[in-house]
């Protein structure tokens, strides 16, 4: 019953608010680092953890992302990889996929959906076409800016055993956050698991 109760979350949430269950994805260094100075991030996680970022776009009518990072990883963002090395299984498509921005011109995300406008808007037009969840897997201006408005359900956060050993590289999220402790986002993890040498963490935030 616990598991399919969680299996309906995202569906029962489409149902009550008409908006995709939205769905964060980050992964970083156990120093909280998503990329070295120079912008390379491939590949912080080993296989397995990549292989469940595939099922979770699987499970996603739509993946979103900036065009910064389209520029810099020229991402496909399809479903190619399966957990344990099987065939994908009959009936797994790859979801639709969003780009923040303008699409850089020979980019592999094909065919891709261009958007420019309040994160808000874009959100009730995916829920009135169907989409019950949305995985955003942009850098970390774009997981700022959805984090700041509270437009996030669900944080999965995978922790790879590594360090880039410095205040240089990339963080989770950029932009202004809270300027005191008393402005912190607490919230509860509400599953963890190990995949490979990495550890994949789902955050609950109480407001969320």
């Amino acid at each position: 019953a616990e598991e399919v109760s969680q299996q309906l979350i995202p569906y029962l949430h489409h149902r009550r608010t008409g908006l995709p269950y939205v769905v964060l994805k980050l992964a970083m260094t156990i120093d909280g680092r998503t990329a070295a100075p120079d912008g390379s991030s491939n590949w912080i996680t080993g296989r397995e953890a990549r292989a469940d970022v595939h099922r979770l776009r699987a499970e996603s009518g739509a993946v979103c992302v900036g065009a910064g990072t389209v520029r810099a990883d020229d991402p496909k963002l399809t479903v190619r990889y399966w957990p344990g090395d099987e065939a994908i299984p009959s009936g797994v498509n790859s979801p639709r996929r969003i780009v923040l921005g303008s699409i850089p011109h020979g980019a592999r995300i094909f065919p891709a959906e261009s958007y420019e406008g309040p994160l808000e808007a874009m959100l009730k037009k995916l829920g009135a076409e169907g989409v019950v969840q949305l995985l955003v897997e942009g850098g970390a201006d774009v997981a700022g800016r959805f984090h700041r408005a509270g437009l996030v359900d669900r944080y999965v956060i995978y922790i790879a055993p590594a360090l880039l050993g410095g205040n240089d590289g990339w963080p989770l999220m950029t932009g202004l956050g809270g300027s005191t402790i008393e402005e912190i986002q607490r919230g509860h993890f509400s599953s963890i698991m190990r995949l490979g040498d990495d550890l994949r963490l789902d955050l609950l935030i109480n407001d969320a």
